[in-house]
């Protein structure tokens, strides 16, 4: 039996892949929120000459990229959840269990956003690590409280 509390073992592929799920709609909203403030600039400044704006891929893969980027960066760095984290009861951590700083939650959002695939890890890895998780030393945990220095307080 492990020292651990159960709520803070690593979390597992189908608890992680359906965060992620979460996360990849709030960043799909965003983008469609966006879209709109674009929509509306364009219908104020020029209301005769109005036409709904091309969706470039091109420029749509790079908004993708670069909003979910700053959302996972974000978030990690500040309290080590996103909204899908908050939902499956999830926090991303340091190996030490603190959160982890803006460089290293860039880093690993940067590397989520373009190698997503990396989550698939956790399958087969007996410690739940992603790629990810592995390249940058950290971990998600199952955490249901709140605050991180609640948490730890209690450990």
């Amino acid at each position: 039996m492990s020292n651990r509390e159960p709520s803070h073992r690593p979390a597992g592929i189908v608890t992680r892949g359906i965060a992620a799920a979460i996360d990849l709609g709030v960043v799909l909203t965003v983008m469609g929120g966006i879209y709109l403030a674009v929509v509306l600039v364009r219908l104020l400044f020029s209301p005769q000459e109005f036409s709904f704006p091309d969706a470039h891929v091109l420029l749509s893969v790079g908004v993708f990229v670069g909003v979910a980027s700053l959302y996972l960066t974000v978030c990690w760095a500040t309290t080590g959840r996103t909204v899908g984290a908050v939902v499956m009861g999830l926090r991303m951590v340091s190996r030490n269990g603190d959160l982890v700083g803006w460089v290293r939650a860039g880093l690993r959002a940067g590397l989520c956003v373009m190698f997503g695939f990396g989550l698939l890890w956790v399958a087969v890895d007996r410690r739940r690590r992603s790629l990810q998780d592995i390249l940058l030393r950290t971990s998600v945990v199952y955490d249901w409280k709140p605050d991180l220095h609640l948490a730890e307080a209690e450990r």
